[in-house]
């Protein structure tokens, strides 16, 4: 998304990629007593001692846990859902449908921000979450053929309860964006936070992400 021409036009960027973290979704629903919180404290305290001058986190059931990593944390954490939430008031969205996680979902962790900003937001029913969160961890997650009319499934419940924009809340519904077509009406939030990213760190955006709301 960077518009560079050469190497150096781009980011400097630390990534630590830690699989083992529990599973954040099956702590926030108490099925697991498993906190994946340590694990990801230590790993932003490491790039933030590596300088860090921003963190971004691409798991977005992760920011259950933002004030508590905010606070141990040096360096600051871009937030995915602030960010996307408020992207969505600057292009007038008044309804907005959310895909994510379970745990996601639960905590109402899109929703509170939404609300905030005077946005509708509009969750799936128990069916379509079960149809999101299959997609999320028995296709992308284990490496699977993605069920696109699972996808198309739920979505369509979401846009017939008024959604104007699907936010897509979960790094594996990104990956499903990146491999198929899935038309208009959705917006990444791994798109808003790679943006966010490239302003904050002073480089330029490709015009072609202008908008991202596809």
């Amino acid at each position: 998304m960077t518009d560079a021409e050469r190497d150096q036009d781009h980011i400097e960027m630390l990534i630590h990629s830690k699989p083992q973290i529990p599973d954040r979704t099956d702590y926030i629903l108490g099925r697991s007593a498993d906190s994946p919180l340590p694990d990801i404290l230590n790993v932003g305290k490491a790039l933030a001692e590596m300088g860090a001058d921003y963190i971004a986190i691409p798991c977005i059931t992760a920011h259950y846990f933002q004030e508590q990593l905010a606070r141990g944390i040096k360096a600051p954490i871009i937030n995915i859902v602030k960010e996307t939430a408020a992207y969505l008031k600057d292009c007038d969205i008044e309804r907005a449908g959310i895909m994510a996680t379970e745990g996601t979902i639960y905590a109402e962790i899109f929703q509170e921000e939404l609300k905030s900003l005077g946005i509708m937001p509009v969750v799936p029913s128990l069916k379509q979450q079960e149809n999101i969160s299959f997609l999320i961890y028995n296709c992308v997650k284990a490496n699977q053929p993605v069920s696109l009319e699972k996808f198309a499934e739920a979505a369509e419940e979401l846009r017939c309860n008024g959604a104007q924009v699907i936010i897509l809340g979960c790094t594996e519904l990104s990956l499903i964006k990146r491999e198929h077509k899935l038309g208009s009406g959705f917006i990444d939030a791994m798109e808003v936070l790679a943006m966010r990213c490239i302003q904050l760190c002073g480089a330029k955006l490709k015009n072609e992400y202008s908008r991202l709301i596809s």
